[in-house]
């Protein structure tokens, strides 16, 4: 059995999943927003035996020692029972919802992309950073603080038209996009005290670079950001940026390979930019990074090579 856990709401899982339902691969979709209302946990010790199941919506039970092959695709958060009003208790209750699955994780042997402890802490910025300089790959002159005076030192160096700032994180209701620092910002730079801003040298592009590695795989994707509306963060025009596949040098593809394995990464999406002199500059990784947008307009086979590891895994086990 291949287990995906995600949503039916994400469009790449639905991808994923239609590919394999049309090689016939046996494949359930897990929503972990249905726990713990609509799903029962069992994992059940007795003698030497031991018996790890969940109970769907569908009242149906899902043996977890028969999935053999899981995609961590953006697992949703548990919704636990509005019954709980207390906001002491729904922490409790999410807690131990939390430490029930984290252990039970850890106890399938399944072949994962990717396991949930890499995945997590694969998608810390500064972790990223440092593994990328440490396998030689070149990352922008890079400061991420809330000490003011610090700030104020690292923008002065380059001057306030030659940084760039961005969040650590962004949701669909808080978008943070990477934006240059403006002149006006600089007198608002005190403001950092109250939470650590990440702030970087900005990096001039011949174009922006989409890595997905799916296994041994590498698609690389070159995005004109600088041809759209807004040369910063080519995710705020990607409708009216030019997208084709390029080829990386030998030396920058041994260099992502060895990243994924540093982090521990079967899947990863990563961003970097080619100088006009053309380095290549590593930007971050994104685990559970989007690749359509790339594969439906640069024709590379993402979702079928991903699709394909998940089978290839799942019959190995057999």
């Amino acid at each position: 059995m291949i287990l995906v856990i995600s949503s039916a709401a994400d469009e790449h899982a639905a991808a994923v999943l239609g590919e394999l339902r049309k090689q016939g691969a046996p494949v359930t979709l897990l929503d972990l927003s249905q726990f713990p209302q609509q799903m029962r946990l069992a994992m059940h010790y007795v003698d030497s035996d031991r018996i790890f199941s969940l109970q769907l919506p569908d009242r149906t039970r899902l043996d977890l020692s028969e999935c053999k092959a899981i995609w961590w695709r953006r697992p949703q958060p548990f919704t636990l029972h509005p019954s709980i009003t207390r906001d002491a208790y729904r922490q409790f209750a999410l807690n131990e919802s939390q430490e029930a699955f984290a252990g039970l994780w850890q106890l399938l042997n399944a072949f994962w992309i990717n396991h949930p402890p890499q995945d997590e802490a694969a998608h810390r910025k500064p972790y990223q950073l440092h593994v990328a300089q440490e396998v030689g790959l070149a990352i922008p002159r890079t400061l991420i603080s809330n000490d003011p005076e610090r700030v104020r030192e690292f923008v002065a160096a380059q001057h306030y038209t030659r940084t760039i700032y961005k969040a650590f994180s962004a949701t669909a209701q808080d978008w943070r996009e990477t934006r240059l620092l403006r002149k006006e910002e600089v007198d608002l730079l005190e403001n950092v005290q109250y939470a650590p801003v990440i702030f970087q040298e900005y990096i001039d592009a011949q174009y922006d670079l989409r890595v997905t590695v799916v296994g041994d795989a590498i698609f690389a994707a070159a995005i004109y950001s600088q041809q759209t509306a807004y040369k910063v963060d080519f995710r705020m025009d990607i409708a009216n940026a030019r997208i084709e596949a390029v080829r990386l040098p030998p030396t920058v593809e041994a260099q992502l390979h060895e990243l994924m394995v540093r982090l521990g990464l079967v899947y990863g999406a990563i961003d970097m930019r080619l100088t006009p002199d053309d380095r290549y500059v590593f930007l971050e990784i994104n685990p559970a990074g989007q690749w359509l947008f790339v594969e439906q307009r640069s024709m590379q086979p993402i979702t079928a090579t991903l699709a394909a590891i998940l089978v290839a895994q799942n019959l190995e086990s057999v």
